[in-house]
């Protein structure tokens, strides 16, 4: 299949995640005005979507808490610099077995397994324009722990987001999530076009070869948008391969710490890297407002106005 270049091309900062990369690098943010800072200023570098999980501002870790997204959200809105709001749903589904002998109980720290409307009430208080739906369940890297998606977990999900006017940003993290997704449009829990990320590279979804990237790539339909990203070190070669592929792209200090050996990276220097390498394959940067128009997005102010 001959590949056909996005010239028009949006960028996706990941501006923290929830991995355990905040004893890695001082420019992983923790407080929710340094998650907002640092989304602002990739704002500023290029990206038009920045994408946001919130963590535990004394410790770094990884949280639900709905004062911190509000507190995000607020201080993202009222910035002076325009992006587009999309925000994690992905919290909430975390299990972690006991021994091979003895997988139950469930192992108290890291299991957070929490209902379909506890994982959405921060998307129902602080309504971005996007909102992540992981679309299906994987082992996810550590030896016992499983990121958590069922069928009827995603339904329900997909629903409220549907019913709320937030955009679902499909994350596949291999092929069976992308045939899954398209069964929930099929059904009319998503809407068509939907948005899809892929996510390559991610133990223990889809490897991050180009066989595979092109098998997910042709399994996206071809009025969908989809942007993709890899870990590491191959996460700008990925903006390079996701271009050629006809998508857009992803960047971020969730995926990728460094920008280059050896040399920790702020989120705004991978977004500025990633514009280069869109602009120098002769591509355009296309700003928040062209991607809400893209989308179908609707911009909303600040929740605490």
């Amino acid at each position: 299949m001959p590949l056909t270049m996005n010239r028009e091309v949006f960028i996706t900062c990941a501006v923290t995640g929830s991995g355990g990369t905040q004893d890695k690098s001082p420019h992983v943010p923790r407080s929710p005005k340094q998650i907002a800072d640092s989304a602002i200023d990739a704002a500023k570098a290029g990206a038009a979507v920045v994408h946001c999980h919130v963590r535990d501002p004394e410790t770094g870790t990884p949280s639900r808490r709905l004062d911190l997204y509000r507190e995000v959200t607020d201080l993202i809105r009222a910035a002076d610099v325009d992006v587009v709001l999309n925000l994690t749903a992905g919290m909430g589904g975390d299990i972690v077995f006991g021994s091979t002998e003895s997988p139950l109980p469930l192992v108290e720290k890291g299991t957070d397994m929490v209902g379909a409307t506890e994982r959405m009430a921060h998307i129902r208080e602080c309504l971005p324009e996007i909102c992540t739906l992981d679309c299906g369940t994987m082992n996810f890297a550590e030896a016992d722990y499983v990121m958590t998606n069922t069928p009827g977990m995603l339904r329900a999900m997909g629903a409220m987001m549907t019913e709320l006017g937030v955009k679902p940003e499909i994350e596949a993290f291999d092929t069976g999530h992308l045939w899954f997704a398209k069964q929930l449009v099929k059904e009319g829990t998503l809407a068509s076009p939907a948005l899809v990320q892929l996510c390559m590279g991610v133990p223990w979804g889809a490897p991050n070869d180009l066989n595979t990237f092109m098998a997910m790539v042709n399994a996206i339909p071809d009025d969908w948008a989809w942007s993709a990203f890899s870990l590491g070190r191959d996460q700008m070669p990925y903006v390079a391969a996701s271009i050629l592929a006809g998508g857009n792209v992803r960047v971020g200090l969730e995926d990728n710490i460094f920008l280059e050996k050896g040399v920790l990276a702020t989120n705004a220097q991978l977004v500025e890297k990633a514009v280069g390498v869109v602009e120098g394959m002769g591509a355009k940067i296309i700003g928040p407002q062209a991607v809400r128009e893209k989308l179908g997005l609707t911009k909303r102010a600040p929740v605490s106005a």
